[in-house]
């Protein structure tokens, strides 16, 4: 059951507003945590780092952001979304702001860990936003909360024409003070959600960490994150990356490059919306099934030698890899409340974690790979992989617990 069926009824728009709010939030959280996608294109200049440094900078924040998910989410289930999400947008408003005073390649990293607390937002907003709707809605609900990933395409179409007017360190004060605006808004606008007052009622007292952690000892979660290392991972890997990608293949400039990149950043968030409400009707695991498989022909079409691949078919295969990673995204984390409903905040905190390593580790590799084959392509062929792992892993797992017969959560299935 629901939690939202257990506490008194709300005012007939709360459960929207909390909605709408949390995704505006999650939006500017996620266009701050991928600065450094344009102003890290510019620092390398500065600071002539090679393709490896470059992708352990870009990938700083995305590491501080997936580490957290975890404890953010356990902190919401204890401490109340509301506050919980308000104080993680000051902290890393306060960490970007202090970015612009950086200026040696150490001072960037760390500040880029701060910056990376941006990112922890999402385990906080989905474990905040998902008791407000009965399960029936929640892959929607989701999954329009989850469309703030377009926040990725904000940063790639506005960061530019600020860096180049004012230099990157504009963009991270600019970026900063919105991201501070928000979480003042959002305090002030919002309410605590219905898990948390329930509990406050009730005076129920907090989980043990062992009884946190417990949904972690089921392989099934772990599979879970690896579907999201690469629907979520990927996604930001590559929001971080094409850029880069697009001038050093195509010779495009910065701009250029970052209007490219949005092309596949908007449908790789918008659209996320659309798979919650598909995950609702059709079922998740069919959408996963799509996505993986369309998933795999678009990556390996893209490992193909980039010399053979002009500009227009790759900005194509670009955006449908976007679409239909955007719905695998949803997909992943309708699962979650229908198979966890008690433990949203623990188990969506780690997938949440996973996902967000994959957007650490892949840039990373991304440009090991690149250093070591000279092969820009390699990045995708990297995913290929990925994607053909998770493949053959859900297939295998539906076919054993169809012939165990065992039931799953129907809007789940």
């Amino acid at each position: 059951m629901s939690v939202i069926e257990k506490v008194p009824p709300m005012s007939a728009g709360e459960p929207a507003k909390a909605l709408w709010i949390s995704t505006v939030a999650f939006t500017l959280c996620f266009a701050v945590w991928t600065i450094f996608a344009i102003i890290g294109v510019r620092i390398k200049q500065e600071l002539n780092l090679n393709e490896a440094e470059f992708g352990l900078l870009v990938g700083t924040p995305v590491l501080t952001g997936s580490l957290v998910r975890i404890v953010l989410g356990i902190w919401t289930g204890r401490y109340g979304g509301r506050l919980v999400y308000t104080l993680t947008m000051l902290a890393a408003a306060v960490a970007t702001f202090l970015l612009s005073y950086a200026h040696t390649y150490t001072q960037m990293l760390i500040a880029g860990l701060g910056v990376g607390l941006a990112g922890g937002s999402f385990a906080v907003g989905v474990a905040y936003v998902s008791p407000f709707f009965p399960a029936e809605k929640q892959g929607t609900a989701l999954g329009i909360f989850g469309a703030g990933n377009v926040g990725a395409a904000v940063t790639k179409f506005a960061a530019p024409f600020v860096l180049l007017a004012w230099g990157w360190q504009a963009v991270a004060e600019i970026w900063a003070v919105c991201l501070a605006l928000m979480a003042i808004v959002f305090w002030f606008t919002t309410t605590d959600d219905p898990a948390f007052r329930l509990r406050r009622e009730r005076g129920t007292a907090s989980k043990s960490l062992a009884q946190e952690f417990a949904p972690l000892q089921n392989v099934q979660v772990w599979r879970f994150s690896l579907y999201y290392f690469f629907a979520f991972g990927g996604f930001v890997a590559l929001s971080l990356w094409l850029p880069r990608y697009l001038v050093g293949v195509y010779g495009f400039n910065l701009e250029t490059a970052g209007m490219v990149a949005a092309a596949y950043s908007i449908p790789g968030s918008i659209f996320r919306a659309f798979g919650g409400v598909l995950s609702d009707k059709k079922g998740a695991r069919s959408v996963m099934y799509t996505m993986f498989t369309v998933s795999a022909v678009a990556t390996l079409v893209l490992s193909l030698p980039a010399a053979t691949i002009t500009p227009v078919i790759f900005i194509v295969v670009i955006f449908v890899l976007g679409f239909f990673m955007s719905l695998g995204k949803a997909a992943v984390y309708k699962h979650i409340p229908a198979y966890y409903p008690e433990s949203v905040g623990a188990v969506g905190g780690i997938v949440g974690m996973m996902g967000g390593l994959g957007g650490f580790i892949l840039p990373i590799a991304f440009g090991l790979l690149k250093d070591m084959t000279g092969l820009w392509s390699s990045c995708f062929l990297l995913l290929f992989a990925i994607v053909a792992i998770s493949l053959v892993w859900m297939h295998l797992s539906v076919k054993q617990l169809s012939r165990q017969g065992h039931s799953t959560p129907v809007a789940a299935t």
